[in-house]
């Protein structure tokens, strides 16, 4: 369909500021539309239903996986999250661009299933800025933040999977990056940069 929408996945380790960043850019880019996935985890008190997230029960979603339903869908830190296929395909269909928040494991069977969608991964500046974003949430015990912090540097491995890196170093200028991508101006973004290399050393070590 030569008026098809683009999709753009974006991926990042759990305290890299992912989120922050995503709103941050629906706001400078208004006509890119987001994509809502489905949760089996607790909704938080700050979250609205259709809005953050569709929050269904366990039983709910493997009947949308055993349908067929979802593009992808992946368990993440003892819940389940998934991405409606006919969401996707309607917006896409209607020539508007969809913007994908998800986890590497997703942005995996994306690629598999839309190969020609545009990949995102955001890094952080250091571990220890992971950490600290990590605890400043202030919704999880010590051990659960460690168990995230571990699970967040395992994740970290699969950086050279996607096309584009962006890292969230300063907030203003990553969201920019991501603007760049997204209007088809972050050839300079590509992970195959040199400049990458030492900060990737630093995080897997």
């Amino acid at each position: 369909m030569a008026n098809r929408g683009k999709l753009f996945v974006i991926a990042a380790p759990s305290g890299a500021g992912k989120t922050s960043l995503v709103r941050a850019l629906m706001e400078r880019r208004p006509g890119l539309r987001f994509s809502i996935s489905y949760t089996t985890r607790t909704k938080r008190a700050s979250e609205t239903h259709g809005h953050d997230y569709f929050f269904v029960d366990k039983p709910e979603f493997e009947r949308m996986v055993a349908a067929g339903e979802f593009l992808e869908h992946a368990r993440v830190f003892d819940n389940y999250y998934g991405t409606s296929r006919a969401q996707v395909e309607q917006i896409l269909d209607q020539g508007e661009d969809v913007l994908l928040e998800i986890d590497w494991q997703g942005a995996q069977q994306i690629r598999r299933a839309l190969p020609e969608c545009r990949s995102i991964f955001v890094l952080p500046p250091s571990v220890t800025a992971l950490e600290q974003r990590l605890r400043n949430r202030a919704t999880d015990s010590d051990e659960a933040i460690a168990r995230r912090l571990r699970d967040s540097i395992a994740d970290l491995s699969h950086w050279s999977e996607f096309d584009y890196i962006v890292v969230n170093d300063d907030f203003t200028h990553a969201t920019a990056e991501l603007e760049a991508i997204v209007a088809g101006k972050g050839e300079h973004l590509r992970r195959d940069r040199s400049d990458l290399h030492g900060l990737i050393a630093k995080l897997l070590t």
